[in-house]
């Protein structure tokens, strides 16, 4: 995906692609939130197993905000991502709309 494309086309892309695709997709993805969100001090110790949460949404057992290091997560670059706290605030097509409110 071209780095200019911001945040919403290049989610509007991925949703786009096959199931088989967009399931590939979310399964790298999901590799590389486990190198960060199990470090993050939001996630460590709260049971979450679930991770994504950039494209998923929040967290249903992730209540408080201890830290986040969604900003340093490759992830956010590769899909022009802008926001923190995913776990706790929704995923960035959430965030956005909240934004543009």
């Amino acid at each position: 995906m071209p780095a200019s494309e911001t945040f919403e086309q290049k989610m509007g892309a991925l949703k786009k692609q096959s199931p088989e695709d967009y399931s590939k997709r979310i399964s790298e993805i999901n590799k590389t939130c486990k190198e960060y969100c199990g470090g993050c001090p939001s996630y460590v110790g709260t049971g979450e197993k679930d991770l994504v949460f950039c494209i998923t949404g929040k967290s249903k057992t992730i209540k408080e905000e201890n830290g986040c290091l969604c900003a340093a997560c490759p992830v956010s670059g590769d899909l022009s991502l802008k926001w923190e706290y995913y776990c706790t605030r929704g995923s960035g097509t959430q965030q956005a709309i909240k934004q543009k409110k």
